[in-house]
């Protein structure tokens, strides 16, 4: 029997954030003394965000911080999609030079107040991945002692349409899938995709793995619900032989300064993959990583 407890994410104890931040600047550092500012790598970035907000909240970048990274982005020539976008790139054979997928995930009301007026000036598109239930009143994410607001479904459908965000699916309840059953696992990535389907009267193309949490079973369960691609949380640059149902992607994180944006956004790496098995420990408590390594890790063949 499941023990219920490993389905509910947890943020990290709070001493993991300035670590972490110190790390990440280490290995920038470490990075733009190895490139010397040569070009990128070929290949599709995908990047996400939580939540854009002055809080401090680890899952938060700040408004003055998401500025420059856009437009760095923007002065430097990048072109900015939305998820099903950058699948459709991907499997188009077109070029990905200097292509950037952007999302965000859980469908947080400062997204709409702080992100995308800057998205709309500077004609990007990005994709927000919403908990269905969670937009429906019927839970709170439990990381949160109070959680901050959510996009409204009045809002949702209405920005859908006439704006530079496209709403797409991250679960009815925003589980640990890989402590679900077949039939709930189904649930949630079929369920959210049909409920957004019908408020949106268009079809879903896109879905994102709760905490990138996912094994073989997930990654079949959404190409069978008619997905056309899937993120993960994990970084790499992606190519045309890159699984569409484990996308790599990038986290921005709050304590990300602009050399950290631009080391994880041209590199495509991320500097704490030593530390990933105990990331996993202490907010997911997740199974070892063995039971991953199918779909991800860029040491195995994504993570």
């Amino acid at each position: 029997m499941v023990d219920p407890s490993r389905e509910r994410l947890r943020l990290l104890p709070s001493w993991v954030y300035p670590v972490k931040g110190l790390y990440t600047r280490a290995h920038s550092l470490a990075w733009l003394a190895r490139t010397r500012g040569r070009p990128p790598a070929p290949g599709l970035r995908v990047l996400f965000y939580h939540r854009v907000t002055p809080d401090r909240d680890p899952l938060g970048v700040t408004p003055q911080r998401f500025r420059a990274q856009m437009d760095f982005l923007a002065a430097s020539g990048w072109r900015v999609v939305d998820v099903a976008e950058a699948g459709r790139l991907l499997r188009s054979g077109e070029s990905l030079d200097r292509v950037v997928g952007l999302s965000f995930d859980d469908g947080h009301l400062d997204v709409v107040e702080n992100a995308m007026p800057i998205l709309a000036e500077l004609g990007f598109r990005a994709t927000v991945f919403v908990v269905t239930g969670a937009l429906d009143g019927d839970l709170t994410y439990e990381w949160y002692k109070q959680m901050p607001p959510l996009i409204s479904w009045e809002d949702v459908v209405r920005l859908d349409r006439d704006s530079p965000l496209r709403f797409e699916a991250h679960s009815v309840t925003h589980p640990n899938l890989l402590t679900l059953d077949d039939e709930r696992a189904r649930e949630e990535i079929s369920t959210s995709k049909a409920v957004l389907e019908s408020r949106l009267e268009r079809p879903i193309e896109a879905f994102s793995y709760p905490a990138g949490l996912f094994g073989p079973r997930d990654r079949r369960l959404v190409d069978e619900a008619g997905y056309k691609v899937a993120v993960s949380t994990e970084p790499g640059i992606n190519d045309a032989s890159r699984d569409r149902f484990a996308l790599w992607r990038n986290q921005i994180e709050h304590h990300d300064s602009l050399l950290d944006f631009r080391a994880k956004l041209e590199s495509g790496n991320n500097p704490l993959l030593p530390f990933r098995a105990l990331h996993r420990r202490l907010r997911y408590g997740a199974p070892s990583l063995s039971m991953l390594t199918t779909l991800t890790a860029p040491w195995a063949s994504s993570l």
